[in-house]
């Protein structure tokens, strides 16, 4: 029997058990080892996701990891057992961006394991086979289960380019801004700033790669060569700007809550920024954060501080939004 939790409507969930699913063509079947939950997850759970970026009833979890345990057909049967992580986004393969790389950019329309297909907070999850990346084999599946933020933020830091020797800030010292410090600190910054109204996160920021951490304020504008933006909370876009030099670079992965939060235009022009934005993570942002994961370049299990069992799923979810938890995980196996 496989379980599966099930929200059916906002602010309504349950534990439902049912047969192990088959893999159909193309697919594969994983048991889930653990599941992270996110903002995302609170919103879908709240009623609070946007019309078209969700769908009830609906199984969620689009951070997870887990092994292989059975294919479908025209599935090398080699992959059973392997232990893997898989890409969210379900795109068309015919339109323009999935051509190019970016099925999370599809024409088709957004399509998103957790979301809109079921997720992996369930025993076991159906994917197509092409969207698994295979771990090496001592892989850590716990700390795994935070390659799907890490693949965004990978997105994030290919887009800022970082060379060595430039110097680097990050707003916001949360999951996203601990895995990018980690990446963008691989590049050898000159400096690479953390910044967060928490002072409690500067330890965790600097053993993450930062040489220094900030309070919102603290640092001087148009300073850095590269701004990463991870917070999405009211004013940081803006900070992200103003920080930055002159021909500096800014990327911003956070979505407001306040839509008026607006982003100063008039530096961007005047300064001569570089302004990027991510939406999920494409195929190649996939490959990079699991190169860097196998690699111990990433090192996301000290992010995790709970793990809870499947049937906690609501306690998890006001749990990880508690000011002192860091990445909350559910795991089928637990008691």
């Amino acid at each position: 029997m496989s379980r599966s939790l099930v929200v059916e409507e906002p602010r309504r969930s349950r534990l439902v058990v049912g047969d192990v699913p088959e893999p159909g063509p193309g697919e594969a079947l994983v048991r889930v080892a653990a599941a992270g939950l996110c903002g995302s997850d609170r919103e879908l759970f709240e009623g609070a996701r946007p019309a078209g970026f969700c769908a009830y009833p609906i199984v969620p979890g689009h951070e997870w990891s887990g092994t292989v345990a059975g294919v479908g057909p025209d599935v090398d049967e080699a992959l059973v057992g392997a232990r893997v992580v898989g890409e969210g986004f379900r795109g068309c393969l015919v339109c323009g961006p999935c051509r190019n790389g970016a099925p999370n950019l599809c024409a088709s329309g957004y399509d998103e394991t957790g979301f809109t297909r079921p997720g992996a907070f369930a025993d076991h999850l159906l994917v197509p086979a092409r969207l698994l990346h295979v771990l090496a084999p001592d892989a850590d599946l716990r700390a795994a289960a935070l390659l799907e933020p890490a693949a965004v933020i990978a997105a994030a830091v290919r887009h800022a380019a970082l060379r060595p020797g430039e110097t680097a800030a990050v707003v916001g010292a949360g999951t996203l801004g601990m895995l990018a410090l980690q990446l963008l600190a691989a590049a050898s910054p000159a400096r690479l700033a953390a910044i967060d109204p928490r002072a409690e996160r500067g330890e965790p920021a600097l053993a993450a790669g930062a040489t220094v951490f900030h309070r919102p304020g603290e640092a001087a504008e148009e300073s850095f060569d590269v701004v990463v933006e991870t917070a999405g909370a009211p004013g940081t876009g803006h900070a992200a700007v103003a920080l930055a030099r002159r021909g500096g670079r800014v990327v911003v992965t956070g979505i407001p809550g306040d839509p008026s939060d607006a982003v100063p235009t008039a530096l961007l022009v005047t300064r001569a920024l570089t302004l990027h934005t991510v939406f999920g993570a494409g195929p190649a942002d996939w490959a990079y954060a699991v190169r860097a994961f196998d690699s111990g370049v990433l090192r996301p299990a000290g992010l995790v501080t709970h793990e809870l069992p499947l049937a906690d799923f609501e306690k998890a979810l006001a749990l990880s939004a508690s000011p002192g938890a860091g990445k909350v995980l559910l795991r089928p196996d637990a008691t």
